[in-house]
């Protein structure tokens, strides 16, 4: 089980080591081992996101996650995304801006790193929709009881979500316009703009993703011919869902992926300003998530240990406040990442003693979930 889920992940890593000594030599491969590891740390709650998620999807799109996603991933977020960004932050031609990256590295990395307030806005924002929506959503489980009975009252009034993302957002702008008055540059309206645009994001994406599950769901409490096929135990779905719920639903994962990405690629530069490396690294440590997220939904992980949901969104929100607090100030990514773990160990930690005390073994009746192999 565990080496028919990690199998391909073991085999990219040894390739791509080897590779990085080849290319680079021992400090290559020990750069690209660092990345690896830092991709990682900081990832871990994104694969129990995306396990919550994909349970609900059929095979089909499943292995699209698996396959198409992990493209994306790899080669879209680590390579090409910081390419774009030096190309639309320089206004440079795409080939420019690769030349840039090859033949000028400390100039690319400084492009890079003067979009850090852009990117910080939309992913920060973004990833706080999240938490905000599942903290004032009703549940069966509460991990935080004193936390989430009182979150899910206040959840009852519309749009809470949204006007406290908006106030956030304009409190951190305001910060950024109030430190440029003392001398920093004034990046006020772009990390403005930039947080609208994720909150957009979110509520368009995430919008037509509900919509189309919902309306998936109704169909088949009324008898309807099923649009999707029935999830197999251990999912935690009544369907699992197809055609354009799916479709979209993957949309909303690639861009929770995105998100969760931006951290690990602006940290990397903290540890090389070669594209190439930087890509090599965080693409092997970006396999290892997914190979993770399949291992969460064949084993039924999310349905035994019901608190690590939990600890996965206060992670979430941990890491859009960090992300909305390094537009101005310097986070280093050991604390991004050890926040993440010690949340999830937690909510790990609380899931085993609630089965304890109600004598549960922590396996799905012994039952493991098919998953589409694709990683």
């Amino acid at each position: 089980m565990l080496l028919k889920t990690f199998g391909w992940s073991f085999a990219i890593t040894v390739v791509g080591l080897a590779l990085a000594g080849v290319l680079w030599g021992w400090q290559g491969l020990a750069i690209v081992g660092i990345l690896s590891v830092l991709e990682i740390s900081l990832s871990f709650d994104n694969a129990v996101i995306n396990a919550g998620i994909l349970r609900k999807m059929n095979a089909f799109w499943q292995k699209i996650f698996l396959t198409v996603g992990i493209l994306v991933a790899v080669f879209g977020m680590r390579l090409v995304f910081p390419v774009v960004v030096v190309a639309i932050t320089a206004k440079l031609g795409p080939i420019e801006a690769v030349s840039l990256a090859i033949n000028d590295k400390a100039r690319y990395q400084e492009l890079v790193t003067s979009a850090h307030p852009a990117i910080a806005a939309f992913g920060g924002i973004f990833l706080l929709m999240i938490f905000l929506d599942f903290i004032f959503e009703e549940r069966d489980y509460k991990w935080l009881s004193w936390i989430e009975k009182p979150m899910a009252k206040m959840g009852k009034l519309d749009m809470l979500s949204v006007m406290i993302a908006l106030v956030v957002l304009l409190v951190t702008s305001m910060t950024v316009a109030t430190a440029a008055a003392h001398g920093a540059g004034d990046k006020s309206a772009t990390v403005l703009l930039a947080g609208v645009a994720g909150l957009l994001t979110y509520l368009v994406v995430g919008g037509i993703s509900g919509y189309f599950e919902d309306k998936l769901e109704e169909e088949e409490e009324e008898g309807d011919e099923p649009a999707a096929a029935p999830a197999k135990k251990g999912t935690g779905a009544a369907v699992g869902l197809a055609g354009k719920a799916a479709f979209f639903m993957f949309l909303y994962l690639e861009v929770i992926d995105a998100s969760f990405s931006f951290d690990g690629v602006i940290g990397a530069f903290a540890i090389t300003n070669d594209i190439f490396m930087m890509a090599l690294g965080l693409g092997i440590g970006a396999m290892y998530i997914r190979s993770l997220t399949v291992f969460l939904v064949r084993k039924g992980t999310l349905d035994d240990y019901v608190y690590l949901e939990h600890g996965a969104h206060y992670a979430i929100g941990a890491l859009a406040v960090i992300l909305l607090l390094t537009i101005e100030y310097e986070i280093h990514e050991v604390i991004t990442g050890l926040v993440g773990i010690v949340l999830i160990a937690l909510s790990f930690g609380s899931s085993v003693a609630r089965n304890r005390r109600e004598g549960k073994t922590g396996e799905s009746s012994g039952e493991t979930t098919e998953v589409a192999s694709g990683v």
